[in-house]
């Protein structure tokens, strides 16, 4: 088990920015304006996802500039990738809109006076120190009607490696989507012409129906009142802590599995170990009812299936009828935030090749977040794929509580590990 604490870090670094920059697609994109879903525009989703990818030397790439390359292959994938050159437009109702100006996307080329190797580069794992220096975050950018869509800091380290950085809209992509844009980011700094999968918009798949017909009960969106754990994570320091579950940890974590459940997934069982490990450490009312929300991919529910090459966001579903009772309810509700009360939000990033994102320097050494960002500090955790210094690989998971919480948090996760 790995645990980082981003206050106990002793590394400490500059970061010299260059003046930010907008990249716009490198020919003519339609002008044109472009209607988000109705599971796109909702309050929850309007937030930036930061990411983090760490990239070593590569001999065979001489003293090329990364941020060079990464630069002139954003101009060109931005041609394919056109709605993200726009700008948001927010309509009657709270309805979000592209506005297809081909204005661009911020972009920051850095240097920093640190090496890989001082961030641990056998095992690379969040919080990472000094992050708000590595990731580009202009003055006015954070709004999310006007603003570029997309910002990218690429970082220059001393060793010749470099740090890429960015931070999306997630009005505009789920985790797949990201991905999928990122690796056809990466396509194209390699030379290639056009990205493997063409991105389509089709957000009117997801769009409420006329009329609207909630047809499933949908929990998450229920009005509630704040509740006494909210305040807690609200009002204490947080401590930010990253965990690595490899084939040990899981192997005494599927100890405790019942003889009914044993084909229960990875995923299952990490997300019940860790649950019940938070519950006990924000010492949770054993009467009162939490919540566990997750997300999944809802592509292959519909029938037809969604297209390949959708970007936009889904809901956690099971079928094609909850998604859309999801939508309708958004047009019903006035797109409400979901609800965070007594909840925990898992991320399952694992599978979608973020580390596999390739500029020409070979893979990311790390891929994820670069800590506990999300828009509601202590609810959100994110399962990224990592590797330990036995080169097992693993799942690395960020968790952030108050600085007592955590305390209780990791003395019983000890005792489910032994």
């Amino acid at each position: 088990m790995v645990i980082r604490h981003a206050s106990t870090t002793s590394l400490s670094f500059k970061v010299r920015r260059s003046a930010p920059e907008l990249i716009a697609p490198a020919t003519l994109t339609p002008r044109e304006v472009k209607l988000l879903s109705d599971i796109d525009d909702q309050a929850g989703l309007r937030y930036r996802i930061p990411m983090i990818f760490f990239y070593p030397r590569n001999p065979n790439m001489g003293n090329i500039n990364p941020a060079s390359v990464i630069r002139e292959a954003l101009a060109k994938v931005l041609v394919f990738y056109y709605p993200l050159a726009g700008r948001i437009k927010e309509g009657p109702g709270g309805k979000l809109m592209v506005d297809c100006t081909g204005e661009g996307v911020l972009f920051v080329e850095a240097e920093a006076d640190v090496t890989l190797e001082q961030f641990g580069k056998s095992t690379l794992h969040p919080p990472f120190p000094c992050v708000d220096e590595l990731l580009c975050d202009v003055p006015g950018s954070g709004d999310i009607v006007g603003s570029p869509l997309v910002q990218i800091q690429v970082t220059r380290l001393l060793c010749g490696a470099f740090i890429f950085t960015t931070r999306i809209y997630h009005t505009m992509f789920d985790g797949t989507g990201v991905a999928q844009f990122l690796t056809a980011l990466g396509e194209i700094a390699q030379g290639a012409v056009a990205p493997s999968i063409l991105p389509i918009w089709e957000r009117g798949l997801l769009c409420a129906r006329d009329p609207p017909c909630i047809t499933f009960p949908h929990p998450e969106y229920d009005d509630v009142v704040d509740t006494e754990i909210n305040h807690i994570i609200a009002t204490y320091e947080m401590a930010d802590k990253s965990f690595f579950f490899g084939p040990t940890e899981m192997s005494a974590l599927r100890r405790f599995v019942p003889e009914n459940l044993k084909n229960c997934s990875t995923f299952e069982v990490l997300t019940a170990c860790l649950w019940r490990c938070r519950a006990i450490a924000l010492q949770e009312d054993p009467e009162k009812h939490t919540r566990l929300m997750f997300f999944a991919n809802a592509r292959a529910k519909f029938n037809p299936p969604i297209p390949i090459g959708y970007y936009g966001n889904w809901k956690s579903c099971v079928t094609e009828e909850y998604v859309r009772s999801t939508a309708d309810l958004m047009v019903v509700k006035g797109r409400p935030h979901f609800k965070t009360d007594s909840t925990y939000i898992v991320s399952n990033i694992t599978r979608l090749g973020f580390n596999k994102v390739n500029f020409g320097w070979g893979e990311a050494l790390y891929a994820g977040l670069p800590r506990d960002d999300q828009d509601i500090p202590g609810v959100f955790s994110d399962y990224m794929p990592s590797i330990n210094d036995k080169m097992e690989h693993g799942i690395v998971v960020i968790i952030g509580l108050p600085i007592p919480a955590m305390k209780r948090f990791i003395e019983e996760l000890n005792v489910m590990l032994k």
